[in-house]
């Protein structure tokens, strides 16, 4: 086995200076043609197009293009130099890449709530909407169309339907007050689809044209549906709320949330190291 040889101080200093020049040559020539404007939009060409996890993150049924001009923003914002650098701007896309995925299927997973509940024959959200509301029943009410119900449209119902009952107990009112042609005025009163509605019936002999027979028609079937479309159109936006609360099914999002926090705390690292292999270089 050789002897040992003997380095002196200053040839040791000489030594380190040298391999430490050299360290920063092999940095420079990293750096430079990121510093570059003329070289800097190869450089990102080829970071997106050779990156390992570019070709990995996407998949066949995703769009490749959505993610390039992800990844090549982020190239543009940070402009990484060296491979390391590089790798950590393609990690932050594909975080972010994820993260989307995660949206996704957190709205999947909503959407398939809230057809579980509108669908549901047996535990309507409609009575739960205003449990101290008497006579709000879920059997006749189309809960799909009350949920896509704009806020005009909820409107002009609220609106119909007040009227449609306002008109219905004038009628009643005219009726029991009694008097000359008592029954062709509160016939009139009506509003025009009710008043369809009962000459259909009498067309049908189901009622006489008649005072009585109008006033047992309203009694026993008008009044009672006008008070139940009043109640429903008047009660549209909280049987809206507890359908989308209902729904939205916390327990099937737990899983979720936890890759995402997971992703959320994997992109502080991920940018916490970009920024400080930035600063190593500045300094």
């Amino acid at each position: 086995m050789p002897a040992p040889v003997a380095v002196s101080n200053e040839e040791f200093s000489m030594q380190a200076h040298d391999n430490e020049r050299v360290g920063a040559d092999l940095i420079q020539a990293e750096i430079v043609p990121m510093a570059s404007s003329g070289n800097y939009e190869a450089v990102r060409f080829n970071a997106m197009k050779h990156g390992i996890l570019s070709r990995l993150t996407v998949l066949a049924h995703e769009d490749q293009t959505e993610f390039t001009d992800l990844l090549a923003a982020l190239i543009e914002e940070h402009r990484p130099a060296g491979m390391t650098e590089r790798h950590l701007v393609e990690e932050l896309a594909s975080i972010i890449w994820r993260k989307r995925r995660v949206l996704l299927a957190e709205g999947a997973a909503i959407n398939r709530g809230l057809r579980s509940v509108a669908q549901s024959q047996h535990d309507s959200p409609i009575p739960a909407a205003a449990p101290f509301e008497r006579g709000l029943l879920k059997e006749g009410c189309d809960l799909p169309d009350l949920l896509t119900a704009s806020a005009e449209e909820i409107a002009e119902r609220q609106r119909h339907a007040a009227l449609d009952l306002a008109a219905t107990r004038k009628a009643a009112a005219i009726l029991r007050k009694g008097g000359l042609n008592a029954y062709e005025k509160a016939r009139r009163a009506l509003i025009q689809e009710s008043r369809d509605w009962w000459d259909e019936h009498v067309e049908e002999g189901e009622y006489p044209a008649t005072a009585e027979g109008l006033a047992e028609f309203i009694y026993k079937t008008l009044e009672p549906i006008c008070i139940r479309m009043e109640q429903e159109a008047r009660l549209i936006p909280a049987i809206q709320v507890q359908t989308l609360g209902e729904g939205l099914q916390v327990h099937r999002l737990e899983k979720l949330n936890r890759y995402e926090t997971h992703l959320d705390r994997k992109f502080e690292r991920t940018l916490a190291m970009i920024l400080k292999l930035k600063q190593l270089r500045s300094g």
